[in-house]
């Protein structure tokens, strides 16, 4: 590690040092230091001055967090006393840093919280407003109004939200709405792979002058890369002109590369999407634009590098059916264009057929019927900030002409899954995929995947939350002709198996984790250990049952995440394979940061081609 990564690494846990202060829900207050008397300064030594700070760090978490997350509230519930009453007023109240949202009455002043504040742009009122589909003078539509308190929590600069209904003294029929938000900090800055060879580095505001805007830069360095260096840019704009339509402009000169990930591929994007923000929004969709294409950046003979270029010109819109206030079962229909043409196709791969470098062009319609509503829980992903867990169905089914390197085929699709939160606080998903492609009578491509996953309610071992988690999955493929065959190198088979070696068209994995959330934090990072298994059964094509070969491993590691910050979690894992593999190291290390684990709390998504071997979507728990 170079003298340039050790000092910032000093400076930034110096940063975190205070800004864990800021986190302490359970300290002691400033009321009782008026009432205590001044007291002769004394000169400590240093070292034990530095014994302070270590011991300063490390700190516990409020009390009530227990009972809190234990709890699994409709979003709805708050508002159901208030239905139909008039909206005469909304105020925004935006908290700072010293204030939790569970208790905005309680201030938490210390040099730490004045840094965070000091160094954030708290998010204008308008861009909340712009953010907002309740309006004064409305009727309280209980759902709309859980619909858009979720949706504030979806923004990508916005910790948590709440929307607070205050009745009016001496009028029954109207009431006040408080909206209250509080912002991540969204200055981002990271520093990676820090060497004399390689370096890589991001600099960017999830949150420009409070404007909900990102603006990010990466950048490359790196000896065997010519040119060495090598940069990217990236704006992104939440709510255009108050129309919910979010804007995104791109360009970079180190995108990861189709064929092994490298940074040697040149592309740029323009994209607009328009989320179904609420069961009562009529339009939802989407347009992407790019050009990319793969340069010989670190001169690799002719034979080894993959040269391609290829567009992106996507597109989809659908419409909501039914959108009247009533809790109805909603209905959507939607239609996409997408098309991806090659200019340059790799020498490689000739005429084969092959999803990357293939190229593609579908028309696709949808229709999908729903009825998703959400509880507000805490401790799944998160670290204790409020998540949206689904509940409720949503079925979609997929159908039109797909062409792949000259290969044209009606298509048909289905994704149903089932969303359930019992009554003790458990969280179960069920899930359900098939596809076919049909061409002159022969039915090719098929597949169906199946699988259910389970997160327990929340355990207490005294001070330590306990949750479970399972998944299981079951997938077969038919008469495969274009797509790949099952790999187990996803969430689908084992997770961060490197090797994509184990092939075959028929998959079963299953998939266990028991992680613990500690009461103690460090320089405001938070704590879960885990322990986990993964196993995957699959047979090679054109094999009997009999062949499979079963892939499994255990381990256990550590996450840790500030929830003040706008980066993602950082996880600490071991892996050991039991089983020799070719090219795979029986145990592995690995460090993985920018982690953004959330549930899907999307209504709807494009229609598309059912994939196997990834989950883009993360519409599987």
């Amino acid at each position: 590690m170079g003298f340039i990564t050790k000092i910032s690494l000093f400076c930034l846990f110096v940063c975190l040092y205070y800004s864990g202060i800021s986190q302490q829900k359970d300290s002691i207050i400033s009321s009782a230091a008026d009432s205590t008397q001044k007291v002769p300064k004394k000169h400590d030594n240093i070292f034990k001055k530095a014994g302070e700070f270590i011991l300063n760090t490390v700190t516990r978490s409020a009390g009530n967090d227990s009972t809190q997350a234990i709890l699994n509230v409709r979003v709805e519930d708050p508002y159901l006393p208030y239905k139909d009453k008039i909206i005469r007023s909304i105020y925004i109240k935006q908290l700072g840093f010293e204030n939790p949202i569970t208790d905005t009455s309680h201030r938490i002043t210390y040099f730490g919280t004045r840094l965070l504040n000091n160094t954030h742009r708290k998010t204008r009122d308008w861009v909340i407003r712009n953010n907002l589909f309740i309006k004064a003078g409305d009727p309280i539509s209980v759902l709309r109004m859980a619909d858009n308190e979720r949706y504030l929590r979806s923004l990508n600069f916005i910790q948590d939200a709440r929307i607070i209904v205050k009745p009016i003294a001496n009028d029954e029929d109207s009431v006040d709405v408080e909206v209250i938000t509080k912002d991540l900090f969204s200055i981002q800055f990271e520093l990676s792979d820090a060497s004399t060879d390689r370096a890589r580095g991001k600099i960017g505001d999830a949150n420009a002058f409070g404007m909900g805007q990102l603006m990010q830069v990466r950048w490359l360095f790196e000896k065997q890369r010519e040119p060495g260096s090598g940069f990217e840019f990236l704006y992104t704009k939440n709510n255009v002109c108050n129309t919910f339509v979010n804007a995104s402009l791109s360009y970079s000169r180190i995108n990861n590369n189709l064929r092994d990930g490298r940074q040697n591929e040149t592309s740029w994007r323009v994209s607009f999407d328009r989320p179904l923000y609420s069961q009562y929004a009529h339009y939802t969709g989407a347009l992407v634009l790019g050009t990319s294409e793969s340069f010989n950046n670190y001169l690799q003979p002719d034979s080894v590098f993959y040269h391609y270029r290829y567009k992106v010109i996507d597109g989809w819109i659908g419409y909501n059916l039914r959108t009247g206030t009533t809790e109805y079962n909603r209905q959507l229909i939607s239609f996409r264009y997408m098309n991806t043409p090659f200019a340059f196709q790799p020498a490689q791969i000739g005429n084969k057929y092959d999803e990357r470098y293939n190229s593609k062009q579908a028309i696709l319609g949808s229709y999908t019927f729903f009825k998703q509503n959400f509880y507000k829980t805490n401790y799944l992903y998160g670290f204790g900030t409020t998540e949206d867990v689904p509940y409720g169905y949503n079925v979609a089914l997929t159908g039109g002409w797909y062409e792949q390197n000259t290969l044209g085929r009606a298509y048909a699709g289905v994704d149903a899954n089932r969303y359930i939160v019992t009554l003790r606080g458990n969280i179960i998903q069920y899930f359900l995929r098939a596809r076919g492609f049909m061409h002159e009578g022969d039915l090719q491509d098929a597949a169906i995947l199946a699988g259910a996953s389970y997160y327990s309610r929340l355990l207490m071992m005294r001070n330590t939350k306990v949750r479970q988690y399972f998944r299981f999955s079951a997938t077969r493929q038919y008469n495969r002709l274009t797509f790949d065959p099952l790999r187990i190198d996803n969430p689908f088979g084992i997770r961060y198996f490197s090797s994509d070696s184990a092939i075959g068209n028929r998959r079963f994995s299953m998939h266990s984790e028991t992680y613990f959330f500690l009461k103690y934090k460090l320089f405001g990072f938070k704590f879960a250990p885990f322990v986990f298994g993964d196993a995957s059964y699959i047979t090679p094509e054109k094999a009997s049952l009999q062949k499979s070969d079963l892939y499994y491993f255990i381990g256990g590691g550590v996450r840790t995440r500030n929830e003040n910050f706008v980066f993602g979690t950082i996880e600490l894992r071991a892996l050991y394979y039991p089983k020799v593999l070719p090219y795979t190291s029986q145990f592995k290390i690995m460090i993985n940061t920018g982690l953004n684990f959330r549930f899907n709390s999307t209504y709807i998504k494009a229609p598309g081609i059912i994939q196997l071997n990834n989950d883009d979507n993360n519409s599987i728990f």
